[in-house]
């Protein structure tokens, strides 16, 4: 199958599961000169945490389907450690495309950093702080003087836990402390043993925690980023003008993944273990490892959904959210100054990205019932 995870430096972290593209397929038809299928083009693409987890579904529905294969390309998922390793993988050029989020771009583009957003993924904010459901935090501003976790001091829930401080009159240089505390049970057993009083990460990170740990979280008022769009395709600018037909096929494979996951999240979990066998937990039976994986999935769709911010093309946000995200930002301290939108983003493609048919997709899904 034409798809595969590596490590950052390129290693194969699994097996690569074959192509399905027939390479050197010859045609005789009434004289013709014979015609050879082209081979897909490697395409690595930055995936922003060392979890591969159920939020990939539409990466793998798109595999599964061929709608990447279709498209020419040949998609490998690199996981790092989150979005600002993200963006600095994609400055460096050690991958063309990431999916990542606008903080650490927008931090970039003040350094000189050319690279934009040609794809909007989550249409509402995916991070948020969270406590254990007993715990007596019950506002933000009640984190002074306590620890918050996150899986990376690169991930971007370092930035929203900083932004969400300030934000709420506390000093993020002396009233919090942040550290790593890793991913899922590591970090459900830290949360556990009063090593961290709050986890701040993304929505299914949450889940995944409380899939592993057992334990119950209550979610902080994030009011203040909830309407902000989070992680999107970014590359460079001369990446996204000299591999045009790439970018495309990356996002629209992609869009029509999120399409059919949203129509049917089990079908879309069951691909998922099919196609990356490594993504279902060890230990669980069936039917509680496809529980909980889609539980995490459909966290994340909540947020996939266009409705969340009224757009109508997939891929799309609008300029007044990311102005005001990146209003919010300076105001927290976050940003020197203001990022604006056509510094950030750009939607020439999304036209072309959008060039499928979401309802013939979304029934498919409905219908479906195992290999194609």
């Amino acid at each position: 199958m034409p798809a595969s995870i590596t490590t950052q430096g390129g290693s194969p972290l699994v097996t690569r599961l074959g192509r399905l593209a027939a390479i050197g397929v010859t045609l005789w038809l009434a004289g013709l000169e014979p015609a050879v299928a082209a081979e897909p083009i490697d395409v690595r693409v930055g995936w922003p945490s060392r979890a591969v987890t159920a939020q990939t579904a539409p990466f793998a529905v798109a595999v599964k389907m061929g709608w990447f294969r279709e498209q020419g390309i040949d998609v490998q998922l690199v996981p790092l450690a989150g979005s600002a390793d993200c963006v600095k993988n994609v400055a460096s050029r050690a991958v063309p495309f990431a999916l990542a989020s606008p903080e650490p771009l927008a931090a970039g583009r003040l350094q000189g950093l050319r690279a934009k957003v040609f794809y909007t993924a989550y249409q509402a904010n995916i991070f948020v702080i969270a406590v254990p459901a007993a715990s007596s935090i019950v506002k933000i501003a009640d984190l002074k003087g306590r620890t918050i976790g996150v899986p990376s001091m690169g991930s971007n829930g370092v930035v929203i836990a900083r932004a969400l401080a300030a934000a709420n009159g506390l000093d993020p240089e002396t009233d919090i402390t942040i550290v790593p505390v890793g991913e899922a049970a590591q970090a459900a057993a830290m949360l556990k043993n009063h090593q961290v009083d709050a986890l701040s990460q993304g929505d299914t990170q949450h889940a995944i925690v409380e899939n592993a740990g057992g334990i119950k979280l209550r979610l902080l008022d994030n009011r203040d980023i909830a309407r902000f769009p989070s992680d999107g395709f970014i590359a460079l600018e001369e990446t996204i003008q000299g591999r045009e037909k790439e970018a495309v096929a990356l996002a629209r494979g992609y869009a029509m993944g999120t399409v059919f996951a949203l129509a049917n999240p089990e079908a879309a979990i069951r691909i998922l273990y099919e196609v990356w066998p490594q993504t279902r937990a060890p230990g669980k039976d069936d039917a509680t490892a496809l529980r909980d994986d889609v539980r995490v999935l459909e966290a994340r769709l909540q947020n996939l959904r266009l409705e969340r911010s009224g757009a109508r093309r997939w891929g799309e946000n609008f300029e007044a959210n990311y102005t005001a995200y990146m209003d919010f930002l300076v105001r927290s301290n976050i940003l020197k100054e203001r990022v604006e939108f056509r510094d950030l983003v750009t939607y020439l493609l999304i036209e072309q990205i959008n060039r499928f048919d979401s309802g013939k997709i979304a029934s498919e899904a409905r219908a479906y019932r195992g290999s194609r």
